[in-house]
């Protein structure tokens, strides 16, 4: 079951060392030293060590001249590392394992990671007495699947300075056990055991075997209450649990003096020989119990790392969609005048030409064509032939300049919002768009992404229901602006002009939808005298010729005259209108003004919704498509990857849990 756990684990670890780093990057965020930090965690003190063959680390520590040497020579089987009555004698870490396990990949770095260096071939004893890298020996006689390390003294001076203290630490960060050898002089020593508890609690809940090195002649009853002193000054509580045998270790002068081997004895009933218990040890379990603490401090990084990538995707989506909402009003504003001659005439002529087989009968007899048709009449021939590219109808001067100065004033505005570190836009808290982007301020707001004049930041205006943000550019976009500002500026304007033509040509949109217009209003007037009198009205008040300007609102406009239309919100935007003037006829009658609304307002409608898109297009095109493709794609590739983060977050947690 432990190896599921640990599966599940390894597995969900893998996917956040690639997706931490891959989110930090994609969003170009600032955290690099931290994702650094994290993920030398995950390589070398998790990922690794929770493969099946990574080997148990045990190391046996303890004050001076308690001995941990002879200890070490008795495992190893080898007299190699030096022992005699001298506190502090060796200054370097002694390490001893198989020859089988040096050879396997990978392994060494991760073990000495906390040294920063790999460990030397002992070859003079003498080399052990001066400070340097750790040494080793190879050995048969250590167990198949265990690194021993044998460390200097920890206690070796005095009034808090310690000699050997820096390379005691990182030895026992390395550990997985620890063998703690102590004597009758200190077993009680306050300061020797909170030391050794900081390492076996601070640094995960690492288990420990008790090394009591005690005069023959004490009761076994008498060691065992000494150890588990020891075991209580060192786990409190839990000492029980974690202490995973107690041994003695008679005093022998001649094992003092390096002549012969330790032998330990098992104090307890229920611990088996020495060697047996390091070699019963289950390391997979022992493994995930001690990496458990790990794991948990480095699940927290990630949430802390994840929930810093989320504020950075939200404050992204911020920015896009500020960027997109000003780009809505941009557009609206290029098309502040309309070639209404130019539309109502064609809507008049797919009239005409849809009209029943007995109307065109009665029109040629003159039955039913008034004074206003007659005066369209001229124009239709003209408005053909312009749709079919035979001659071409050119519309007032004054009219294209106007078309003219309302593009390049929009693009200019565009262009200085698109390029600049930080945009603005007003917009209507009645929009759904405004209520996500306040959701995203209050989102980041809460991850306490906000600190005085950061990005975003908001402030509401006095002005009816709307609010005005301030959002800066986000790192994603940066590279994209700068390549706007390096652009000619001056061709850029040359070729969207070139194409001004597009507001004033009739597109086969339009076409279509004027088509569908005739179609609907046909099925609405049965009545003949209906459809005469609408006309009547309709062409009596609309110019052959006039460019009808029109005026952008958010909201229900007071005291305007003329016709209002909604029009498509390019963005969201909500409750968008356009009032379009129009030069009404003295004496109008009010039913035929309602007439004029009903059939002039969707003919508007559709040309102004038309050309929203293609001027929003031509917009995207020069000026803001690279930046808007730059967001959008790091936003999907930010969910993507948060999701995965999330999902494996959960997972490594689940597995704590459930392990």
């Amino acid at each position: 079951m432990e190896n599921f756990y640990k599966q599940n684990i390894t597995d969900a670890l893998k996917i956040l060392r690639t997706s931490i780093p891959a989110i930090q990057d994609r969003l170009r965020l600032d955290r690099s030293k931290d994702v650094a930090t994290w993920t030398k965690i995950i390589d070398s003190k998790l990922l690794i060590r929770l493969s099946s063959d990574f080997p148990i680390m045990g190391t046996i520590c303890g004050g001076g001249s308690s001995g941990k040497s002879s200890l070490f020579n008795s495992m190893v089987g080898k007299r190699v590392s030096p022992v005699g009555g001298s506190a502090g004698l060796n200054r370097r870490v002694l390490v001893s394992a198989h020859q089988e396990i040096f050879n396997r990949p990978n392994i060494l770095p991760a073990l000495f990671e906390p040294f920063g260096c790999l460990p030397d071939p002992l070859k003079d004893k003498k080399d052990l007495t001066v400070p340097g890298h750790p040494l080793y020996v190879l050995s048969d006689a250590v167990p198949q699947n265990l690194v021993l390390m044998d460390t200097p003294d920890f206690d070796t001076g005095a009034k808090g300075t310690y000699v050997n203290r820096d390379i005691a630490l990182k030895a026992l960060e390395s550990s997985d056990i620890l063998i703690y050898v102590f004597t009758n002089s200190n077993y009680n020593n306050r300061e020797n055991t909170d030391f050794v508890s900081e390492m076996l609690t601070g640094i995960g809940m690492r288990k420990c075997f008790l090394v009591y090195r005690v005069y023959p002649n004490f009761e076994q009853e008498e060691v065992q209450e000494h150890a588990m002193t020891v075991a209580r000054n060192l786990y409190g509580n839990e000492a029980d649990r974690y202490v995973l045998g107690i041994y003695r270790a008679d005093e022998d002068n001649s094992v003092a003096a390096g002549k012969r081997f330790m032998a330990l004895r098992p104090v307890r009933k229920k611990d088996p020989s020495f060697i047996k218990a390091l070699q019963d040890i289950d390391s997979s379990k022992l493994r995930l119990e001690l990496l458990s603490s790990i794991l948990k401090d480095v699940l927290i990084m990630a949430g802390d790392l994840l929930e810093h990538a989320s504020i950075s995707r939200d404050e992204l989506r911020l920015y896009l969609d500020t960027l997109q909402t000003a780009q809505s009003h941009c557009v609206h504003e290029a098309l502040q005048h309309f070639p209404m001659d130019l539309v109502v005439k064609r809507f008049v002529e797919i009239w005409m030409l849809t009209d029943p087989p007995y109307v065109k009968a009665l029109r040629k007899t003159g039955r039913v064509v008034e004074f206003p048709f007659k005066v369209l009449l001229d124009t239709t021939k003209k408005v053909k032939d312009k749709l079919s590219g035979t001659k071409k109808i050119e519309p007032q001067k004054d009219f294209t300049d106007n078309i003219e100065e309302d593009l390049v004033n929009a693009v200019n505005s565009m262009h200085y919002k698109t390029v600049n570190p930080e945009i603005s836009v007003s917009a209507n808290l009645k929009d759904p768009v405004t209520r996500q982007m306040l959701e995203a301020v209050e989102r980041i707001r809460a991850g306490n992404a906000l600190k005085d004049n950061q990005n975003p930041h908001i402030k509401a205006t006095e002005k009816q229901v709307s609010l005005t943000f301030f959002v800066s550019a986000h790192p994603v976009v940066f590279q994209e602006q700068e390549k706007l500002r390096n652009r000619d500026w001056k061709s850029v304007i040359e070729s969207i002009l070139s194409r001004r033509d597009l507001i004033l040509d009739l597109s086969q949109g339009i076409e279509q939808e004027l088509k569908d217009l005739a179609k609907s209003f046909r099925s609405k007037m049965g009545i003949w005298t209906k459809i005469r009198q609408t006309f009547s009205a309709f062409l009596n008040v609309v110019p052959a010729t006039v460019a009808v300007t029109y005026i952008l609102s958010t909201g229900d406009p007071v005291g305007a005259v003329g016709i209002k239309v909604k029009l498509t919100g390019l963005f969201g935007l909500h409750d968008l209108y356009a009032l379009v003037a129009i030069p009404a006829t003295t004496g109008l009658k009010r039913a035929d003004q309602k007439q004029l609304d009903d059939m002039l307002g969707p003919i508007v409608q559709a040309w102004l919704n038309n050309k929203l898109k293609e001027v929003k297009d031509l917009f995207e095109q020069e000026i803001t498509g690279g930046i808007i493709r730059a967001a959008k794609d790091a936003m999907d590739e930010a969910d993507n990857l948060i999701n995965q983060i999330q999902v494996n977050i959960e997972a490594c947690e689940k597995a704590l849990t459930a392990g």
